[in-house]
């Protein structure tokens, strides 16, 4: 079943969000995923939790993308992340 990556990132650094998002179009091109939303608008139809820019990357697998996010290469952007947004990411399998 495929693996899905959704993220919600407030961007607090623009020009490191730029090296960062660079980095993870390569590991994410580089490891078969695929982006569904990237940044596009957003809006609230139900609740009051309101996001910021939201990402959802598609990949073969589940497991596959579990291995991303524990891998070296993913670690080392994550780190970058944390240091130009406030992100909350979360993976789920799919149906």
């Amino acid at each position: 079943m495929a693996g899905y990556l959704i993220a919600d990132q407030q961007v607090t650094d623009p020009a490191l969000f730029d090296e960062f998002a660079r980095g993870m179009l390569d590991l994410i091109l580089a490891n078969d995923g695929k982006y569904l939303a990237r940044g596009g608008t957003v809006e609230v139809v139900a609740g009051d939790r309101v996001p910021n820019r939201v990402v959802v990357i598609e990949f073969e697998s589940y497991e596959q993308l579990r291995t991303l996010v524990n891998s070296p290469e993913y670690q080392e952007l994550a780190e970058l992340r944390s240091r130009c947004c406030i992100a909350n990411t979360i993976i789920v399998e799919g149906v």
